[in-house]
């Protein structure tokens, strides 16, 4: 058993934003940098209540590299959404939806007793590349929405290591559009291979 696969059966998920398939595919694909030796940076966009993060962190101690972790959110829920975002599917997704206190997010590390990421407060709109490290092995984009996900990328790229995975949540899911339109819209300017698994993305490096 692998330790992603390992972890998801110790563990409990804290809330239903994320499910156990999708989950485990954000483990494996961390758990493949990790296994090779990779030292880079661990980013995650768009972080709500730690569900996803409180895995990356137990699997980063589990294999004991020292990568950084770092987690970006406005902790103020949705943005608004743009054209590029409508979908009959998604009209319940509104401005301030799925919001969670940076409070919440450090109460479930206390609890949990791991220590938490590097944390970034702000639309990601509005960070600068100052915010971002270098050499990042890995990154989890969750921004929902086309300009999130984006942006996400925007302050990535100048950061990303060679062989660097990018795994992107809501690829195929029908209402969020814009987190596909915007992953395939980097991955042609950047040639950059892109795979669906469930609802994500995972992009590597076409080498």
């Amino acid at each position: 058993m692998s330790s992603a696969a390992s972890l998801l059966a110790r563990y409990p998920i804290i809330s239903d934003q994320m499910r156990p398939d999708e989950l485990r595919d954000v483990l494996l694909a961390l758990e493949r940098q990790l296994a090779k030796g990779e030292r880079g940076a661990v980013v995650e966009f768009g972080c709500y209540s730690g569900t996803t993060s409180l895995f990356i962190r137990r699997l980063i101690d589990q294999y004991g590299l020292g990568n950084e972790f770092h987690v970006y959110d406005s902790f103020e829920g949705l943005p608004a959404k743009t054209k590029a975002d409508y979908s009959v599917a998604g009209e319940q997704f509104k401005a301030g939806e799925l919001a969670a206190s940076k409070k919440q997010f450090l109460m479930n590390f206390t609890k949990t007793h791991l220590a938490p990421p590097v944390m970034h407060k702000g639309w990601f709109s509005d960070l600068t590349p100052a915010d971002i490290p270098p050499g990042i092995c890995f990154a989890f984009l969750d921004g929902d929405y086309y300009e999130s996900i984006r942006d996400s990328f925007c302050l990535i790229t100048p950061q990303l290591a060679p062989h660097a995975i990018i795994v992107v949540d809501d690829y195929q899911n029908e209402a969020l559009p814009g987190a596909a339109r915007a992953a395939d819209e980097w991955c042609r300017v950047h040639r950059w291979r892109i795979q669906a698994m469930h609802s994500l993305a995972l992009i590597t490096p076409n080498t």
